[in-house]
């Protein structure tokens, strides 16, 4: 797509869209009922396997795009990135990381995005979730930073 890009290189029409996404993933995770922590929770007992196929739609729709696009198209058309393999290192911190997500998923029976969208079907308690992953992040981040800044000041010490 041709046309004037902001100040990050982005086509005017990224933000609008990324919105759109983000109406069609609340609306179907209230229509399939995932946004319900109890049909979560379900899942998490091996008693409903729903969300296998709601995971299964999402991530068939994602393979046939990434097998696709870079086929047709040179650059992202909204962002102007190249297409290229971003591979993420399995470990220790993916490992820990899952281990705690995981825990935190089933605790509260729901995921981030389906916490979000919770809200929209009417499930006012499940602003504990989100104050939980806020606070859970915002500790992370601190803690992330604390251990960046005594692993510089040890390094500049030697």
């Amino acid at each position: 797509m041709a046309g004037a890009r902001d100040g990050e290189g982005r086509h005017p029409l990224f933000m609008p869209l990324v919105l759109v996404g983000g109406l069609v993933f609340g609306f179907g995770l209230a229509y399939s009922h995932m946004a319900r922590p109890e049909v979560v929770l379900n899942f998490l007992q091996f008693e409903d396997f729903g969300l296998v196929f709601v995971m299964f739609g999402g991530a068939a729709v994602t393979g046939v795009t990434f097998f696709l696009a870079p086929r047709l198209l040179d650059r992202a058309p909204l962002t102007g990135d190249s297409f290229e393999r971003r591979l993420k290192s399995f470990d220790r911190n993916v490992l820990v990381g899952g281990a705690i997500f995981g825990a935190g998923w089933g605790l509260s029976g729901i995921c981030p995005g389906a916490a979000y969208a919770s809200l929209g079907v009417g499930n006012v308690t499940i602003l504990w979730a989100l104050a939980g992953m806020f606070v859970g992040a915002y500790l992370q981040g601190y803690w992330r930073s604390r251990t960046a800044d005594a692993d510089l000041a040890a390094t500049s010490a030697d």
